[in-house]
């Protein structure tokens, strides 16, 4: 151990003006801007930022002391932000959002996206099975506040009327209203998803297998009426977009919930935060999707009283967020490929 003390004060010694130069001129840089510097000192950014990278891999490999490893890593990333990143706006971070992150996001949790799917649909499997055979399940699965006429006891007729509004212009002047409420309610449940997480995963699944149930037992009500296709229009124009968001937030949450039972060499906080991080990423496009669902579900979902535009409109969007978030993009440069 002495030894290994004594190897990194030496290590140390022979390259810490070089390290010491370049947190300088970052802290000057990030506190104002590159004007600050000269243009000696921009030049030698590049080489001060190539003399740290090689002081780190030599760290690294000789497993020199972990403090000066992670001071290394640290300096090494803000001198890569600032020799190689670009100069952005708040525009063009927000494209670079929707352009790039949202996407990596997503398809970083595919594994986890498709085991929530999975437990929806399941969810929806038994719901649907258990109220066929008995149709008090059905008020198991379904709060009462969201029934509104669409219950077992309901008849095809009434059924048909919750589907297709008579008179549609009559519901303009408030439906704007209606579909920030709906926002504000999807999101928190996909929020709540995400956020019980953090317990291993399971209330995750637990929550998505009950919000697979909710549609299974809607769905056998309308189906034993003979109004299985109409009800399908009517919930996919808006559902492609909110069930997909609900989902995408279910999977952010059980990523974490993994992180955080099987942590690896990192401390369960230390591994729930890492991916905390990166699903806060996936959670803004997850409130997104929400907000399109809402306006969909508020206002174009009332507007359109033709079942099959209803389905052409719902299949589009499906195609729509399978290619944009889950299409082949060039990957962007990181710190760890920037050195070749």
């Amino acid at each position: 151990m002495a030894e290994l003390r004594l190897k990194s004060s030496r290590f140390r010694a022979e390259r810490e003006a070089d390290w010491l130069r370049l947190e300088k001129l970052l802290t000057r840089a990030e506190s104002r801007s590159a004007s600050a510097l000269t243009d000696d000192e921009l030049i030698a950014l590049p080489i001060l930022y190539r003399s740290v990278l090689s002081s780190l891999s030599v760290a690294r490999a000789t497993s020199l002391d972990r403090n000066l490893v992670d001071y290394l890593e640290s300096l090494s990333a803000r001198a890569y932000f600032f020799v190689y990143g670009t100069r952005t706006s708040l525009l063009a971070r927000i494209g670079r959002f929707f352009a790039h992150d949202w996407p990596a996001a997503a398809r970083a949790c595919w594994r986890e996206t498709l085991v929530c799917a999975a437990l929806f649909v399941m969810g929806v499997v038994v719901a649907y099975i258990l109220v066929a055979q008995d149709p008090v399940w059905f008020q198991s699965f379904v709060p009462g506040s969201l029934v509104e006429g669409r219950g077992p006891a309901a008849s095809a007729a009434e059924l048909r009327q919750t589907l297709f509004d008579p008179h549609p212009k009559a519901m303009q002047t408030w439906l704007s209203v209606f579909a920030t409420f709906l926002f504000t309610h999807n999101a928190g449940v996909s929020l709540m998803a995400f956020a019980l997480g953090f317990a291993f995963g399971l209330p995750t699944a637990i929550l998505e297998l009950m919000n697979g149930c909710v549609l299974g037992a809607f769905l056998q009500v309308f189906i034993s009426h003979g109004l299985g296709y109409e009800a399908g229009g009517w919930l996919l124009i808006h559902g492609v977009t909110e069930l997909s968001a609900t989902v995408l937030a279910g999977a952010g949450g059980m990523k974490m919930g993994w992180a955080v039972a099987f942590p690896g060499d990192r401390t369960r906080l230390d591994a729930a935060a890492a991916e905390g991080r990166k699903a806060a990423t996936l959670m803004a496009g997850v409130l997104v999707m929400l907000f399109c669902a809402g306006i969909m579900e508020g206002i174009g979902r009332q507007m359109i009283q033709d079942t099959t535009i209803r389905y052409a409109i719902a299949a589009s969007t499906g195609v729509f967020w399978l290619v944009y978030l889950y299409a082949p993009r060039r990957a962007r440069p990181t710190p760890e490929n920037a050195r070749g």
